[in-house]
C-alpha cells in the first residue's frame, strides 16, 4: 500500500534485556506513532501489533496452524484460567503452554488481576493477594504475586504480566484507587523477587491510577524505576469516556522510556487501536474481534457488518473486497477458501462454521490494520493513513467521533481538514 515505505535509519535505536530486544525502526514526524521490532524467545514481532486472545490456550474456532497463517506471532493466554484448568501440575508435566497448545510462536500471559474486575463477586482483595472462588466448582483459590509468577513460570510465556490491583476507572472512591495504585507497585516488587526465569521470560509492569492523571504520572515514575523489560497501561476499557481514555494513554506514553514496548491492555476496536498508535502505544489485545465473530459480525474498513441481515442472503461477493484473509482472497489464489457473504449469512444463525470463518477474517483484519499502520509510520505517511482509515468508516467526513478528533488534534492530525 505504501510504495515509498523505507527504513528510517536515522531513527533506528535499540535496547536489550536478558530475554528481549526492542529496536525502534521508525517514528512519525507528526504524531507519537512508532514502528519497532520486538525480539522475544520465540521470534520477532513487528510493532505496533494487535494480539488475539486465546484465553484457555486456544483461540475459539481456530487451530494453531490457522492462527499462524494470519501472521500472528504473539497471542495471549490467561494465567487465572490455566491455573484452574489444566492446572500447574499438568503444565509442568507437558513443559509449558507452548507445547500444551502446539504454538511455536510467542505467548503473553495476563497475571489474573483482571479477574478482580470480571469476577468481582468471587474475589476479595487484600495486601496478601486475591482470594477467588473457582467458577468451575466453587473451591477457594488464593492468587498472590508469588503464585502468579509461579504459574506464569510454569506456563512459560515469553511475556508475563505482574499481578496488579485492578479497579474499573470509573470507581468513585479515590482513596481506594490510590490504594490500588500503590499496592500494584508493591506487588511488582514481590513479582520481581519471585520471578524464577528472567533470562527466558520477560516481566512487564502495569501502570494503574484510574482517570487521575497525576496518579498515573506518579505510578509511571515508580514503575519505570523498577526497569522491567516492558510496560503496560492497565485498568482501561472499564466504561470510561473515550476522551478520558485518550488522556490517560497520552499522559502515560509521555512519561515512558522510548526504548521499551508500551502495551495498552484490553482494547480492540479499530478506532481505538489507530488513535492509541498515534498517541505512542505499541501493543494491544482484546477478545472483541473473536467474540463479535461468534455473533455473526465481520469487521471491515467500512465498519462492522452483521452478516445475519437478510440483505446478504444472495450476496456472492467476499466478506470484504480487497481483504487478504483466506476467506476473502479471490478464488484461485493460494490458500483461498472462496467464501461469500451469502454462505456466511446462510450459516451464521445455525452452524459453527460461520463463526469459525468470521474469526479468521476478523483476526486477519486486526493484524493487517496494524501492519498497514506500521508501513505508514516507516514511510512517514502515518497522518495520511489515519485520515484514510477514518474516512472509510465515516464517508460523509462530518460524523467523526469527537473523542478521536480531539485526541488526534493533540498529536498534530486534524481529521476535519480535507
Amino acid at each position: 500500500m505504501w510504495a515509498t515505505a523505507r527504513r528510517m535509519a536515522s531513527t533506528t535505536r535499540s535496547a536489550s534485556s536478558a530475554a528481549l530486544t526492542f529496536e525502534l525502526v521508525g517514528k512519525c514526524s507528526t504524531t507519537r506513532a512508532r514502528a519497532s521490532i520486538l525480539t522475544l524467545p520465540h521470534g520477532q514481532v513487528n510493532l505496533p501489533i494487535f494480539m488475539p486472545v486465546a484465553t484457555q490456550a486456544s483461540l475459539k474456532g481456530l487451530t494453531p496452524e490457522q492462527l499462524e497463517a494470519t501472521g500472528c506471532r504473539l497471542c495471549l493466554n490467561n494465567t487465572y484460567h490455566l491455573g484452574l484448568k489444566p492446572g500447574q501440575e499438568v503444565l509442568d508435566a507437558v513443559g509449558g503452554a507452548h507445547k500444551f497448545q502446539g504454538w511455536n510462536h510467542n505467548l503473553l500471559t495476563d497475571s489474573g488481576g483482571f479477574q478482580m474486575v470480571s469476577l468481582l463477586k468471587l474475589a476479595n482483595v487484600t495486601e496478601e493477594g486475591v482470594r477467588f472462588l473457582s467458577p468451575h466448582d466453587g473451591s477457594p483459590m488464593l492468587l498472590t504475586p508469588e503464585h502468579s509468577m509461579s504459574l506464569q513460570n510454569s506456563i512459560g510465556s515469553d511475556i508475563m504480566m505482574q499481578l496488579d490491583d485492578v479497579l474499573v476507572t470509573t470507581h468513585p472512591d479515590k482513596a481506594r484507587m490510590r490504594e490500588a495504585m500503590e499496592r500494584s507497585v508493591r506487588w511488582l516488587d514481590r513479582c520481581i523477587a519471585a520471578h524464577k526465569y528472567p533470562e527466558r521470560q520477560n516481566l512487564f509492569c502495569i501502570i494503574q491510577g484510574g482517570l487521575d492523571l497525576e496518579m498515573r504520572r506518579e505510578c509511571c515514575r515508580e514503575m519505570v524505576a523498577r526497569d522491567t523489560p516492558g510496560i503496560a497501561i492497565g485498568g482501561l476499557s472499564g466504561g470510561e469516556a473515550k476522551d478520558d481514555f485518550c488522556k490517560v494513554v497520552a499522559t502515560c506514553t509521555e512519561q515512558l522510556p522510548e526504548l521499551k514496548p508500551r502495551y495498552v491492555m484490553g482494547i480492540g476496536y479499530p478506532e481505538d487501536l489507530v488513535v492509541s498508535v498515534a498517541l505512542g502505544a505499541d501493543m494491544f489485545d482484546c477478545v472483541w474481534p473473536t467474540r463479535t465473530a461468534r455473533f455473526g459480525n465481520a469487521i471491515t474498513k467500512h465498519g462492522v457488518l452483521n452478516m445475519k441481515r437478510e440483505m446478504y442472503a444472495a450476496d456472492f461477493g467476499p466478506i470484504e473486497e480487497g481483504c487478504g484473509c483466506q476467506c476473502c482472497r479471490p478464488a484461485g489464489q493460494e490458500g483461498s477458501l472462496g467464501i461469500t457473504r451469502a454462505f456466511i449469512h446462510h450459516n451464521a444463525a445455525k452452524e459453527t462454521v460461520a463463526a469459525h470463518l468470521l474469526t479468521l477474517h476478523n483476526v486477519w483484519y486486526q493484524l493487517d490494520l496494524m501492519r498497514q499502520a506500521r508501513e505508514a509510520i516507516i514511510a512517514d505517511q502515518f497522518p495520511a493513513f489515519v485520515k484514510k482509515f477514518f474516512a472509510g468508516l465515516y464517508p460523509d467526513g462530518q460524523s467523526y467521533p469527537s473523542w478521536a478528533v480531539n485526541a488526534l488534534r493533540g498529536v498534530g492530525i486534524e481529521l476535519l481538514e480535507r
